[in-house]
Order: structure tokens, then C-alpha cells, then sequence
């Protein structure tokens, strides 16, 4: 069983950064894709940012640009770089594995845009 913890979110005004960080209880990111998703309330789970076994990324348009997925396989660690920030990115974040089963969903982080 894999365990998937999600940190680095908080409270960050319009046009700022942040960086997440997802860190997994065994050796995963280099085996299959990975994602970062987030929900936003009242929203669906969302996929915005993948990175693949063979180190590809790939983001949803509404990220792209903006964002960077990355990964440490020594640490067993996944990042999500977040620049210019927009009140529409507040929602939970989450990592897992992407375009197969997923593991079990982590707590997630909450990142709020906010003046």
C-alpha cells in the first residue's frame, strides 16, 4: 500500500508562488505517470499537471505555463511549481498516479489565492 502525503500549500495573494511537494511512502514516480489534481468546491477532482515514467510532462491548458510538475526518485518526491498564481487556483491539492488506478488519495494541501 502506498501512501501519498501532499504539502506546501497556504494562503498567497494574486500573482504570487508556491510550491507543493508530494512525497510517497515507496519508490513509485519513476514507474508509471504521475499527476498533480485539485479541487476546487462544489467542483470534479481535476488533472492538471503529469509527468511521465520517461520524465515528459504534460499540463491542462488552463496551468500551462504557469506551472511545473518535476519529481526526485531519490527522495521519493514529486513537485508542483505554481508561479503566477490566480484567484481560480484555489482549490485542494492533490498528487497520484495518473492514467491507471490510483492509490489511495493523501489529505491533500490547500492553496488559496486571495488579496
Amino acid at each position: 500500500q502506498v501512501q501519498l502525503v501532499e504539502s506546501g500549500g497556504g494562503l498567497v495573494q494574486p500573482g504570487g508562488s508556491l510550491r507543493l511537494s508530494c512525497t510517497a511512502s515507496r519508490s513509485i514516480f519513476s514507474l508509471h505517470a504521475m499527476g498533480w489534481y485539485r479541487q476546487a468546491p462544489g467542483k470534479q477532482r481535476e488533472l492538471v499537471a503529469t509527468i511521465f515514467s520517461g520524465g515528459s510532462t504534460n499540463y491542462a491548458d488552463s496551468v500551462k505555463g504557469r506551472f511545473t510538475i518535476s519529481r526526485d526518485t531519490a527522495k521519493n518526491t514529486m513537485y508542483l511549481q505554481m508561479n503566477t498564481l490566480k484567484p481560480e487556483d484555489t482549490a485542494v491539492y492533490y498528487c497520484n498516479a495518473a492514467w491507471r488506478s490510483p492509490y489511495s488519495w493523501g489529505q491533500g494541501t490547500q492553496v488559496t489565492v486571495s488579496s
